[in-house]
């Protein structure tokens, strides 16, 4: 079969297509012919080894597909951990969602990282209705449920996932992006408050269209100088949810400072929490039941051949994408 394969830890240049041996089913697994993947910044830092626990290559890239399960015929998406940019993939059964009769393969494909991520961030900073570990949210905090949210990146795929979902909770929305035109189009999703970092400091404005209360939660992905940042947003008792480091940078934190709000910072990774069916399977209950309303979307900006997946990747690299750009398999 036909795949995409990390060649070496050099960055997206040392992708190649290859022919590879079909995946050998584990336990449990079945396999899925994959028509489109999507694309992550993750998979961007996989190719210069800079995401936990990536294998020596060569390995086959991609963690997010979808397409038809070869045993059903049924058409499904699906998240793994590699190998998603292939003709075939060996997937298990509880990461995969059926895929809605109105969505192509390509929207598909936008799906599980962006929203699942995106709610799961909405869970963490209690501001939904879903159990916390199996506790009701009021047990989680016991004052009003945070209503105000600072989005960076708002218009890449977890951000515009962010969106669709923070109007359907009633939130209030702050989002960061490097591109008026961009910002536009995130508002037409539902962004209340739109930032270009480029002419204005988030910090500032966040802090005055808030009357200096700040907001309750961040949904932080850049790392480096931004943590700290970032946390410097809040409000009392807020919650930084980071889950990523875009800059390449660590997270920069004088955790002292967070004293004085009583605030937190709390990690967010899908590869972990998507184990866990206490989680998963009540997010997708209230997902797929948007997606049946046709509450949610996913916003593709970007299709591209596999063969030109290097151009993709640096496209991601250099955040110029609108939305979530999608690999067609």
């Amino acid at each position: 079969m036909k795949a995409l394969v990390i060649t070496s830890l050099a960055g997206p240049e040392a992708l190649a297509i290859q022919d590879t041996a079909e995946p050998t089913l584990k336990r449990e697994q079945t396999l899925v012919c994959a028509a489109a993947g999507g694309l992550n910044f993750a998979d961007f830092m996989t190719t210069k080894g800079g995401y936990p626990g990536t294998p020596p290559p060569p390995l086959i890239a991609g963690r997010e597909f979808a397409g038809t399960e070869e045993n059903t015929s049924r058409r499904v998406m699906g998240y793994i951990q590699w190998g998603a940019f292939a003709e075939k993939v060996a997937a298990y059964p509880n990461m995969l969602w059926p895929v809605p009769d109105h969505w192509t393969a390509e929207q598909a494909a936008a799906f599980p990282v962006n929203y699942f991520t995106a709610y799961l961030a909405y869970w963490q900073a209690g501001m939904t209705s879903q159990a916390m570990w199996g506790q009701p949210t009021s047990a989680v905090r016991q004052s009003e449920v945070p209503r105000r949210v600072l989005i960076h990146a708002v218009a890449g795929g977890v951000g515009t996932a962010a969106v669709q979902i923070g109007r359907l909770l009633g939130v209030e929305m702050y989002g960061t992006s490097s591109s008026d035109e961009k910002l536009a189009r995130a508002k037409d999703l539902g962004l209340q408050h739109g930032i270009n970092y480029k002419r204005h400091d988030y910090e500032e404005v966040v802090k005055n269209l808030t009357r200096g209360e700040g907001v309750d939660a961040v949904f932080e992905m850049l790392g480096g100088e931004h943590t700290a940042k970032s946390l410097r947003c809040l409000r009392d008792f807020g919650r930084v949810i980071q889950y990523g480091t875009a800059t390449g940078k660590q997270p920069q934190l004088d955790v002292r400072a967070l004293y004085a709000k009583s605030a937190s910072i709390q990690g967010l990774w899908l590869t972990y929490l998507s184990q866990k069916r206490e989680i998963m399977e009540p997010a997708w209950s209230q997902l797929s039941q948007w997606i049946a309303q046709r509450k949610l979307t996913p916003v593709v900006g970007h299709v591209f051949p596999l063969d030109r997946a290097v151009e993709a990747y640096k496209l991601l690299q250099e955040g110029k994408n609108y939305g979530k750009v999608v690999l067609k398999i």
